[in-house]
């Protein structure tokens, strides 16, 4: 075999490697281009159902939370009127075994602890409230123990009698969050690899017409003027499907007339 002939196989090979990585380029950019903007879009719908379900599932907590001090509230008013000591102590005990509560305390209206299920009463939980305070409902973070704790207050008797007050474990609280999110994010995550499958089928179903007008394009170019263009989509590819096939018609043409001369 000639130093000619290899050369020119040689530009074949090359040149055959080149329309194939091509092809394989121009599929992957589309496939990457609509990828991302679904990745992208993806994204963005997870962080807006992240922050919503948060602050959802955060009001319905703290209405939890409020809904239980209320409820000690209203439990601890007659008692603590009649300065029922023992009875206290059994109704912040049984709260305080609530799931996620991590204590219930009650205060008089002079500020004092008569009944709480602590133990040795933490100095980080204690406030001094000015009367106009204790009449009104609050929430406030702390910590204790090292862990974050959600507390709610509520009057007693509109705060002439004392505060109910009812902490929760924030921990608790991110945990039940985490619960509500997990099945939203797999959802969406599933969304996102079929919405990449489905750039993918896109992508080939694009690139397939126009790897077929390119191989009818390169049998003309070789001399095959019978090859029919076998491509009528309504679109910018049945466009140039219908010019090539012109052109085909066109050199069949001139062909005859020349071979007639």
């Amino acid at each position: 075999m000639t130093q000619e002939s290899l050369s020119l196989e040689s530009r074949s090979l090359l040149g055959s490697l080149g329309i194939g990585w091509q092809r394989f380029g121009l599929m992957w950019k589309i496939v990457g281009t609509l990828a991302g903007v679904i990745f992208l879009f993806g994204l963005l719908v997870l962080g807006v159902v992240k922050h919503l379900t948060v602050r959802m599932l955060q009001e319905q907590l703290d209405q939890r939370a409020f809904a239980i001090a209320t409820n000690l509230s209203d439990a601890a008013a007659g008692h603590i009127m009649r300065r029922n000591a023992l009875e206290l102590h059994a109704l912040v005990t049984k709260y305080a075994l609530l799931e996620g509560v991590a204590y219930a305390f009650i205060q008089d209206g002079k500020e004092k602890i008569v009944a709480q299920s602590l133990g040795a009463f933490p100095s980080e939980l204690r406030e001094s409230l000015s009367a106009d305070v204790r009449r009104q409902a609050h929430r406030r973070e702390l910590r204790l123990r090292g862990k974050a704790v959600y507390e709610t207050r509520v009057p007693i008797l509109g705060g002439q009698v004392g505060t109910a007050h009812i902490g929760i474990w924030a921990d608790g609280v991110e945990e039940q969050i985490r619960r509500a999110l997990l099945p939203l994010i797999e959802i969406i995550l599933t969304l996102l690899v079929a919405g990449v499958a489905f750039s993918i089928l896109l992508a080939r179903a694009i690139i397939r017409p126009i790897l077929r007008l390119t191989q009818v394009a390169d049998k003309i170019s070789m001399g095959d003027l019978e090859t029919p263009v076998a491509i009528e989509t309504r679109d910018e590819i049945g466009d140039l499907a219908r010019s090539l096939g012109r052109m085909r018609a066109s050199l069949k043409a001139a062909m005859s007339r020349l071979n007639r001369d």
